[in-house]
This record gives structure tokens, C-alpha cells and sequence, in this order.
């Protein structure tokens, strides 16, 4: 019997519209199952989906790098892994020096920052409908920096910028490409397999007691921590291949339609 849910959001929860289809609510509702988000997506940004299901339990937020769980203040931190000063610095300077066509922005735990509102901000904003603040100085040392967040339009710039993030050669930080567009970076140690195996030992899980879905490379690493890893239909082939089963599309209620036929 499986007693939580891992869902991956973009994708795979969220339509191409970026909302939560009603049938899909109505399935993990009526379900009675825990579940969890696993996201590269900030708390800020997962919120609506959370209130939507009616979630009580413990969410992965910044692809692993925040455990939290949502309450009336908002969140409540349970375990996190932040982006070191230092390296945040490092960063920042390369891509505002080196690189200026590139969107750049991060996040805490509850805001979003960035120096000015460009293309990618704007796009950014459309999809999540959120806004982020607006500073003129950063300032890593006064918060926890959980994610930086670049958005680059220019497929050569972002093969350039992935070979200069890299030739950093910055030990605490993850770089992953999310799409065509997103370059993200998060602590080394915020891994979404990280956040499931606290859970399930918080919870006294095993893990075939578990099951995930997902549509994507930075979900592979969920697909294994779980007993059945069911997979979009909207994925590539060969992560198709991982999966227990193929779902329907996220834009086909894919994760209502797992809920009712493979659990």
C-alpha cells in the first residue's frame, strides 16, 4: 500500500499554463495519501499549489535544498542547505561582469531578489505570478541564499555560460539546466533524494511504501528513492524507460490518472 506521494510540479503536477488542473486536486484530495512536493521552485512559488491540496506535510522546496512544513506564519523550517557566502559572491561577479544579457536573481526563504525587472524577470512573473524585490545592493551575508536563478534566451550564451560556471571549479554549489532556458544553482547538498530520505525515515517509511512522479533528469535521483516511480507521458523516452508506468500528459490530469489506475 502506498502511503506517500512525491510530486515533481513543473511538468508534471502543473499544467503547460502553469496551474493545478481541478481533476488532479480532486484525486490526491479523495486520496487520503500524504504528499509532498519535491521542486527546484521557492516556498513563495509552491504556495498556491499547497493550499490547493490541502497539504499538511513536510515540502521540498529548492530542488531539496528546504525542508519546510506550511503553516497559518507560513513555513516553518525543518531542515535546509544554503549557498555559502562566499560562493554566492563568485557567482554573481562572474555573471554580472562576464555576462549581462543573462536574467539573474535569487531567493531566501520567503522573497525573491533582483536588481532590476528585465525579459527574464517578466517572464518569470507570468509564469508563477510572483514578483520579486527589488535591491540595489546584494547582500548574501544578512540572509541564506537558497537558489540563484539565471534565465538565458540565447542557447550560445548559455552554452557559454554553463563552461564558465563550471571552470569555477566551486565544490559547495550544484549547477543543473532546467529546459532551454533556467540555469539554476543550489547547495551541493540539496539533493530532492536527500529531502525524501528524511522524510521517510521521520515518517518510518519504506520505501515501497512510497511512489513519485515526474518528467524530468533532475527527477531521476526521486524516482529512485521511491518503490514506484511513475513517469509522465510528457517526458523524454528515456526517462520513460525508468518508470513502473507511463502516465498521461500534465496537461491530460497525468497525476490524477496515476492516482486512480497504478495506486
Amino acid at each position: 500500500m502506498i502511503k506517500h506521494i512525491f510530486l515533481d510540479m513543473d511538468g508534471t503536477l502543473l499544467n503547460s499554463s502553469g496551474q493545478v488542473d481541478q481533476r488532479n486536486i480532486d484525486a490526491i484530495i479523495n486520496s487520503e495519501i500524504s504528499v509532498t512536493l519535491v521542486s527546484a521552485r521557492a516556498p513563495m512559488e509552491m504556495s498556491t499549489a499547497i493550499s490547493q491540496l490541502q497539504l499538511r506535510t513536510t515540502q521540498i522546496g529548492f530542488n531539496g535544498g528546504l525542508l519546510f512544513m506550511p503553516n497559518v506564519q507560513g513555513l516553518k523550517i525543518i531542515q535546509d542547505s544554503a549557498i555559502h557566502p562566499a560562493d554566492f559572491k563568485t557567482v554573481f561577479d562572474l555573471v554580472e561582469t562576464h555576462f549581462p544579457s543573462v536574467s539573474l536573481s535569487y531567493y531566501d526563504s520567503t522573497k525573491w531578489y533582483s536588481k532590476k525587472v528585465d525579459r527574464g524577470i517578466q517572464f518569470e512573473q507570468r509564469l508563477t505570478h510572483q514578483s520579486p524585490t527589488l535591491i540595489n545592493e546584494l547582500t548574501p551575508d544578512k540572509t541564506k541564499v537558497y537558489k540563484i536563478m539565471m534565465i538565458v534566451f540565447d542557447p550560445t550564451v548559455m552554452t557559454k555560460l554553463l563552461a564558465a560556471l563550471r571552470a569555477l571549479k566551486i565544490d559547495g554549489i550544484s549547477i543543473q539546466q532546467s529546459g532551454d532556458l533556467y540555469l539554476e544553482i543550489t547547495s551541493r547538498d540539496a539533493k530532492k533524494s536527500h529531502g525524501i530520505s528524511q522524510i521517510l525515515a521521520s515518517e518510518h517509511l519504506d520505501k515501497s511504501e512510497t511512489a513519485a512522479f515526474g518528467d524530468g533528469y533532475n527527477d531521476l535521483p526521486m524516482f529512485e528513492s521511491v518503490g514506484v516511480p511513475i513517469v509522465m507521458e510528457n517526458a523524454l523516452p528515456d526517462i520513460k524507460a525508468l518508470g513502473k508506468f507511463v502516465t498521461k500528459s500534465n496537461d491530460d490530469a497525468g497525476v490524477a490518472y496515476g492516482i486512480q489506475h497504478f495506486i
